[in-house]
Formats: C-alpha cells, sequence, structure tokens
C-alpha cells in the first residue's frame, strides 16, 4: 500500500497548439493532468511510494489515463471504475500580455457523481502516512464535497498527515454552497496548508486587505501577517505555506513563496522566470515538493526552498506533470540557474 496518497480528479487536457487560440487550427494537443494527479506523479518522480485515489470510466479514455499515470509509477489500484466519463478541461496558452484561458468540462464527471460510500476509507488509508487533497475537489459537487471531507476525518482519525492546497476555482463552485461554507470545516482536519496568493480569502474567507494578483507586485510583509492569521483561526494545522506569483505578462513571473509553522515565519529565494513554457500545474509542483522538502528535510527553510526550486523548474515543462528529479532540484536550489547544457 502506497504511504503517500493523493485524492481527487484527473481529467483530459486538450490543449492548444503553440500559443494559438481556441480552434485557431483543428487539433488539440491532448495528455491527462489535474491537481491531485499532478502532486501523485511528482511525488514519484522524487521517489516516494506514491498512490492515487480517484473514479474513473470504464472505457479506453479511462484505461489510457490510467496507464499514464501508473507508466510514471503512481499506484492506482485505488482508483473505482465508475460513472460515465473523465472531466476534461480545454487550455489556451497565453503569451505576452494575453492571459492563459481554461474551460472546463467536468460536470457529472466519474469523481464529481461517485457517492461518499463509494470509498472505504479505512482501507485505503491502511499502511498511509500522508494524504493530500485540494479545494479543487470539494467545488465540482455535493457528493464530491462530503467524500472530501469523509477522506480528511478518516485521515486524522488513522494519524496520516494531510495536506491541503486550497486552490480557489470560481469557475466550479456552482452547486449552491460557497468555497469558504465548505473549505473551513475541511480544513479543520488539515496540517499542512497551501495556497497561492488569493486562496486564503477566497477560500477560507480570511484576508488582510484587498489582494491585487493583477498588478504584479506582492508584499510579503501582508502574508506574514496573512500566514498568522490562518494559524491562528485553525489552530489544528501546523505548517501554512504561500507561494508569492508575481505576473509581469504570461511570459515572465517573479517567483518566490513563504511558510509559516509555529517557530516563526521563513521566506524563500525569489526566481525571476523568463520565458515560460508552461505555467499550468505550478502550484501543484510547489504542493508536491514541499510534502517531499518536509519529509525530506529538518529545516523549514530547506523544505521551503525545494519547493519553490521544484516548482521554478515546472515552468520549463509542458504539461501538466512536473517531470523533474531530486537532483535537478537540488541543483537549482544550490545556486545553478545558468541552464548550461549536461554533457
Amino acid at each position: 500500500m502506497s504511504e503517500y496518497l493523493s485524492v481527487g480528479e484527473v481529467m483530459l487536457r486538450l490543449k492548444t497548439p503553440g500559443h494559438e487560440r481556441f480552434f485557431q487550427s483543428s487539433s488539440f494537443e491532448a495528455t491527462f493532468g489535474g491537481g491531485e494527479a499532478n502532486v501523485a506523479v511528482a511525488l514519484s518522480n522524487y521517489g516516494l511510494d506514491s498512490g492515487f485515489v480517484s473514479a474513473l470510466p470504464d472505457n479506453p479514455i479511462g484505461e489510457a489515463c490510467i496507464r499514464e499515470l501508473r507508466g510514471f509509477g503512481v499506484d492506482v489500484s485505488r482508483v473505482r471504475r465508475s460513472g460515465d466519463r473523465i472531466g476534461i478541461y480545454f487550455l489556451e496558452s497565453g503569451a505576452n500580455q494575453r492571459p492563459s484561458n481554461v474551460v472546463y468540462d467536468r460536470a457529472a464527471s466519474s469523481i464529481a457523481s461517485a457517492s461518499p460510500s463509494d470509498f472505504d476509507w479505512p482501507q485505503i488509508l491502511s499502511g498511509a502516512k500522508w494524504m493530500h487533497i485540494t479545494g479543487i475537489t470539494p467545488a465540482l459537487s455535493e457528493s464530491a464535497a462530503e467524500l472530501s471531507l469523509d477522506a480528511v476525518q478518516a485521515a486524522q482519525a488513522s494519524g496520516v498527515t494531510v495536506s491541503c492546497d486550497f486552490n480557489y476555482r470560481g469557475k466550479l463552485w456552482n452547486y449552491g454552497k460557497s468555497a469558504p461554507e465548505v473549505m473551513r470545516e475541511l480544513v479543520k482536519f488539515v496540517d499542512v496548508g497551501i495556497a497561492n496568493e488569493e486562496d486564503c480569502q477566497k477560500s477560507l474567507g480570511i484576508g488582510v486587505g484587498d489582494v491585487h494578483v493583477e498588478s504584479g507586485e506582492l508584499d510579503p510583509k501582508r502574508y506574514e501577517q496573512l500566514t498568522a492569521k490562518v494559524l491562528e483561526e485553525f489552530p489544528n494545522m501546523s505548517v501554512l505555506a504561500v507561494t508569492l506569483r508575481e505576473s509581469k505578462s504570461a511570459d515572465r513571473n517573479g517567483w518566490s513563496a513563504c511558510l509559516r509553522d509555529q517557530s516563526g515565519f521563513f521566506l524563500s529565494r525569489r526566481y525571476e522566470i523568463t520565458d515560460i513554457i508552461d505555467r499550468v500545474g505550478g502550484g501543484d509542483s510547489f504542493a508536491s515538493g514541499l510534502i517531499y522538502g518536509l519529509n525530506a528535510y529538518e529545516d523549514r527553510q530547506e523544505s521551503l526552498e525545494f519547493a519553490v526550486a521544484a516548482s521554478c523548474l515546472k515552468h520549463s515543462i509542458l504539461g501538466d506533470f512536473n517531470r523533474v528529479t531530486v537532483p535537478e532540484v537540488q541543483k537549482l536550489m544550490g545556486g545553478d540557474a545558468s541552464g548550461r547544457v549536461q554533457r
């Protein structure tokens, strides 16, 4: 049984070629991805015993997705084969001042239609030490929110560490409940929280004034206050990490992160990322890097630096999955950002 489990939805990703607009040409690049699956793949790449928990239709598309995840070494034995369809997302990759655009087609997907009783959490969690979930799955449907809550409650009862990326997706919260209404209950059972610049505000309803992520400038001192406020409201949470993305354009971002635990506040090195290949999955690559870092390093600063370096490298890789190794991340952590050919 896998030690590191990720729970959620994996989707078919249909991306326009290069930086084309939707249907500028007649083709799409078809791959798979999704927040929780992205984490499972990255953890497996780092050499951890990684498993994925979800539901997929018992058809050739679902089978292709299973084979893809299995090819990365992810344990897919806990994926239920049920429902009628895999969720889909369409991606139009931005450039310069034109932003990327995502269109979801995931209503009534297998995981959104699954019943909470379909998952035997004590059995699923047998042998596990860590479970990762996000705020995306609870946004899909009321039943998906219920199974997410069941999962974190069962994990806590089993002594399994729970990490949660608060991931706010405004296009998904359509079934009558607000994100804070659902997420504040779920986060009561979370040990390690992960967020971006605005997730705490929109997923939990906690802020320190308005967050203007479109400005391209972020003040780390605001996040020193914000992280302290979140941990004060959720004393069960031992660690909260927040990514700090400064979007200058679709191709150029400043990238760093901060972390707070009971010992204090930590701020990472800042990377200037230019000529971005693909920023989708950047937050998931940070989450998986943080999970690895918290388990590999005793020093919180090193854990944070590993996560930020891993997610920095993801911006150079096409597709949802972060296809990097621990030595590659450690090399960037050590200051080698030259990009020189390795011979």
